[in-house]
């Protein structure tokens, strides 16, 4: 597990990730207002949220759910009791003057991540998680060179979750985020929402010599996709290797990405949690998690993708990787079973949700609810080529034909004319006619030519205008050779 990839120039890169997922109760963190998105500026602001003199914070209990329930899927500790604290800086976007976020006594302690990068296995070990307030939204297009303050967010539920400096790629740290994204999706604790900022990470980069200790990381904020993840993983690599082999240092720094030009900029230096004078909130008592009630959201728990997997790889002997893939959400999980029951060949129902599925979803930025081929079709195709109806080639036809327009499965095999053939006598005839008209292919096959093999067979093929059926024809193809 974590194969390490080569050095880059030399060095090792060293990542860790920060994840704000926006949490999906209906109401803020401390107060009732509205966390619904696209609202009109500063109209889902209540006088908790703008911090009015008087106002005092009350927990969601929702909130507190939702963490445990992350807490329980990753295999965390979570705390019987934590502690809420002000993280103190100045901002005009925070009206309090400070966020109230949990410090030294986190909600949701360790845990891991399993996904995989290709076919290698990773896991990345988790440091936190815990609950906070999100802050407001400075506005600068459309003011006349003015900043806008939009306080709609502030109070909205977080969850950040904290990695341990575990990863050395950014194909690593890609393939990261996107299993975390899946898991809080999976346990609708997120909505995942890249766009709207429901879900956006930090990565903390840094590089070094195999050996050496720890080098000084750079932070680069608010990446909301996981293409500008990588991408702005990569540049900042590059940009501190150059920086060090030019004889610079590399100074701790917060850092945006532009997508646009491919780099990324200094914003401002690091702070540390000591210049945000954190310390416990006098208004909100200690965090008290009864067992009971960790026990009742256990009992409330969906299946989740690592035991999914692992009845993949049981009940219908699937690889590893294959249950992986067939788990990356819970609709695509009951898109291959429900395909897999149909059709009676599990492995390859995976291949083609892999294959052609996949790609063509990907292609047209759709989720497997939206195929326009279903589960059952896909289970119709999928019998046609297992009793030999039709060709793997003759399928992605077909299946071309149902993404495309729709239809039956049969009646579009018979319409396109990919039935193959597979009878026995029109075969040998067929058979017979090539191999009379190729002497010298058949006595280079009995010299010990194997290509000469396979030009017969592309010969048979060719005659029967594709419609032979491949494994037939190889069989009374050997036969017949003796």
């Amino acid at each position: 597990m974590n194969p390490r990839p080569p050095l880059i120039r030399g060095y090792e890169v060293v990542i860790g990730i920060e994840t704000h997922a926006q949490l999906s109760t209906r109401s803020k963190i401390f107060s009732g207002a509205s966390t619904t998105f696209g609202a009109a500026p500063n109209t889902q602001a209540c006088a908790a949220d703008l911090a009015l003199p008087g106002t005092l914070p009350v927990m969601n209990r929702g909130a507190v759910e939702r963490a445990i329930r992350f807490g329980l899927a990753v295999g965390a500790t979570v705390a019987p009791q934590s502690i809420f604290a002000r993280k103190n800086y100045f901002y005009p976007d925070l009206p309090k003057g400070y966020q109230i976020s949990q410090y030294e006594t986190p909600v949701v302690q360790g845990g891991a991540i399993e996904f995989y990068v290709g076919e290698a296995r990773h896991k990345v070990n988790l440091t936190r998680a815990h609950l906070e307030e999100d802050a407001g939204k400075s506005l600068h297009e459309d003011y006349a060179g003015q900043t806008g303050i939009d306080l709609n967010r502030a109070g909205t539920p977080l969850l950040e979750i904290v990695t341990e400096p575990d990863m050395r790629s950014s194909a690593e740290a890609a393939e990261y985020a996107k299993a975390l994204h899946a898991l809080v999706v999976w346990l609708e604790i997120c909505d995942g929402n890249m766009q709207e900022g429901s879900f956006r990470c930090d990565a903390n980069v840094s590089v070094r010599k195999p050996g050496e200790a720890f080098g000084t990381r750079r932070e680069i904020k608010n990446l909301n996709s996981f293409k500008f993840l990588q991408q702005a993983v990569d540049y900042e690599i590059q940009w501190q290797i150059d920086l060090i082999e030019d004889g610079g240092a590399v100074q701790q720094a917060t850092v945006l990405f532009d997508p646009a030009n491919g780099q990324t900029r200094a914003m401002r230096s690091k702070e540390d949690a000591h210049d945000y004078r954190y310390f416990p909130d006098p208004d909100l008592p200690p965090l008290v998690i009864a067992p009971q009630w960790i026990a009742n959201v256990a009992s409330a728990m969906p299946e989740l993708p690592r035991a999914m997997a692992e009845r993949f790889q049981k009940d219908y002997v699937l690889p590893a990787y294959d249950a992986s893939m067939m788990t990356q959400s819970k609709a695509f999980g009951a898109f291959f079973e429900a395909t897999a029951k149909a059709c009676g060949n599990a492995k390859l129902a995976a291949n083609w949700l892999m294959g052609e599925v996949s790609r063509r979803l990907n292609a047209q930025t759709l989720g497997i609810e939206d195929s326009p081929v279903g589960a059952t079709t896909l289970a119709s195709l999928i019998a046609r080529i297992v009793d030999g109806t039709v060709s793997n080639n003759g399928a992605r036809q077909v299946f071309d034909a149902l993404w495309s327009q729709g239809g039956d499965v049969d009646a579009l095999i018979a319409a396109l004319g990919l039935k193959q053939m597979n009878d026995s006598a029109a075969l040998e005839a067929i058979l017979d006619q090539v191999l009379a008209a190729n002497p010298k292919s058949v006595d280079e096959y009995r010299a010990g030519k194997d290509k000469a093999f396979n030009a017969l067979v592309g010969q048979v093929m060719k005659a029967s205008q594709g419609k032979a059926n491949p494994s037939q024809v190889n069989a009374l193809l050997k036969k017949k050779l003796g």
